[in-house]
């Protein structure tokens, strides 16, 4: 985990940080991120609860599919002959195990192909027969293999077409229910629509179908003046999206590139996705993905680290990759501990304040590597900063490290006390750096948008050359690439070149 060079604490202290110290940092420029950070915490239990109510009623739904498919089976093979001979050695009607396997079984394929995504609905028919196929072949694999498939083709497709059927039907009642019973509409984020109603009537049908993601608020007009039946016009849309706590804003009418390229703007930095109805989109710097919503393709630009889920699975990570490491690493971090302090007078450890996610000050843990009272002599250093930009403090030979400070720093073990901060969720595995408050007096709006994840100890900064890095701007668009273009494999791309970047130490001082 490579360091970011940090050459100066604000703040050098044994005092272990309170819950009750975290305040928001009184900055004009962070309000936004501010609330940005305050409405996640809400959005995340809202979409948790809808993802999770969706995944309860239809994977109940398909369970009793497969418990109707069983009951046909076993009429027909006691009631009919050409029962008795489709279903013969089939699951649907032999001893409880084995018709247990071939369920779960089913249920799982089913998950796996996609079934019980709220954006497939296109296609579920095609789905839920390969999963059904698929778990019949993986029952009968065994006797295909010793070469009796002749005698396995009727039934293993009276089975498959069985519970395919039954399946299909009761998954037709399952989305009625959560459509027009529970959850409904409850618990859906807001959606205002930039176009003409008249125009724009089936998009709003798609994006606020009665169990979808989003409910509709309204429209903006695309010109100055907008009537009554508009919430107000684009250029008020950071207003507009703020007034309704928007989640999502979908550009229905054409517009022109400029006016695109700023209206994804407003939107990113108030928090929002942005949707356009499938067609070509060209936006520098982002990945469309497509979505379906009630059969309506749309591409979908945003910051993925701003969904719900996305926060969710890379909380899970932190946390469990971050506890395996500090369990693992502990005999190491005593042993550091106790180096520190027998090389130097102080403390081992100090704590700096630092700006997390949306500007939140946090304590930020580190082993101690300069002398004490190395922040007083700060302003004497000043002439020595090699990047000319205050908020990029950065020196090479540091008079003030220790003599096992340099060791530390070059291998970037002063960082690993920061596992902690990632356990109690002020940090986490990987994301931007975080910088100092005093930092956020020269920022420019667009520097705040790297306050939209939580600090990392380390990131697409760290793994690109690190203190070698010397451009604030260049800073900036590492740490909004990354805040942009999040997945999970950039994750484990970071993680796998954070190893090599820490032993060839590039630009790690």
């Amino acid at each position: 985990m490579p360091t970011d060079g940090d050459t100066y604490p604000m703040i050098l202290t044994s005092t272990p940080p309170r819950s009750s110290e975290a305040k928001v940092l009184p900055h004009p420029g962070l309000k936004r991120r501010s609330a940005l950070r305050e409405r996640r915490p809400h959005a995340v239990r809202r979409h948790t609860g809808r993802v999770a109510t969706r995944f309860v009623v239809l994977v109940t739904g398909d369970i009793v599919a497969i418990l109707i498919a069983r009951a046909i089976a076993l009429w027909l093979a006691a009631e009919t002959v050409d029962g008795t001979l489709a279903y013969s050695g089939s699951p649907l009607v032999s001893g409880g195990t084995r018709f247990v396997f071939v369920g779960l079984l089913i249920l799982v394929a089913i998950f796996a192909t996609g079934g019980h995504s709220r954006h497939r609905a296109l296609n579920l028919p095609i789905r839920l027969f390969v999963a059904v196929g698929g778990a019949v072949l993986i029952t009968w694999a065994g006797g295909i293999a010793r070469g009796f498939l002749p005698d396995l083709i009727l039934p293993m497709v009276a089975t498959a077409g069985t519970v395919w059927l039954s399946l299909f039907l009761v998954r037709q009642f399952s989305e009625w229910i959560l459509r027009d019973v529970w959850p409904g509409q409850r618990g859906a984020g807001v959606a205002i629509l930039v176009g003409v109603p008249k125009q724009a009537g089936r998009y709003e049908h798609a994006v606020g179908a009665p169990g979808g993601d989003y409910r509709v608020a309204g429209y903006v007009a695309t010109h100055a003046e907008g009537d009554g039946e508009f919430l107000g016009t684009i250029d008020s849309l950071p207003a507009v999206i703020d007034a309704h706590d928007a989640e999502a804003v979908v550009v229905c009418a054409d517009l022109p590139a400029s006016r695109i390229n700023d209206l994804i703007e407003q939107c990113l930095l108030s928090g929002c996705q942005v949707l356009f109805p499938a067609r070509a989109v060209r936006v520098y710097g982002l990945r469309p993905t497509l979505v379906w919503h009630h059969d309506q393709p749309f591409f979908e630009l945003g910051s993925p680290v701003l969904k719900a889920r996305a926060l969710i699975s890379k909380r899970i990570v932190d946390v469990v990759v971050g506890g395996i490491l500090l369990l693992l690493l502990s005999p190491l971090l005593l042993a550091i501990a106790i180096a520190i302090r027998l090389d130097s007078p102080g403390s081992p450890f100090f704590f700096q304040e630092r700006a997390g996610l949306g500007g939140r000050r946090f304590r930020m843990f580190k082993f101690r590597t300069m002398r004490e009272g190395a922040d007083a002599e700060k302003l004497d250093m000043a002439h020595l900063n090699q990047t000319g930009d205050t908020r990029l403090f950065k020196i090479r030979d540091d008079p003030r490290t220790t003599r096992l400070g340099r060791t530390l720093r070059r291998l970037s073990l002063d960082e690993l006390p920061q596992l902690a901060n990632v356990l109690t969720g002020e940090m986490s595995l990987i994301g931007p750096r975080p910088f100092f408050e005093s930092d956020f007096q020269e920022y420019e709006d667009h520097h705040f948008r790297r306050l939209d994840a939580k600090p990392g100890i380390t990131g697409l900064w760290q793994v690109s050359g690190r203190s070698e890095v010397v451009d604030f701007e260049d800073v900036i668009f590492l740490d909004r690439q990354y805040i942009e273009q999040w997945s999970f494999w950039l994750d484990v791309s970071i993680l796998f070149r954070t190893i090599p970047a820490v032993l060839r130490r590039t630009g790690a001082f």
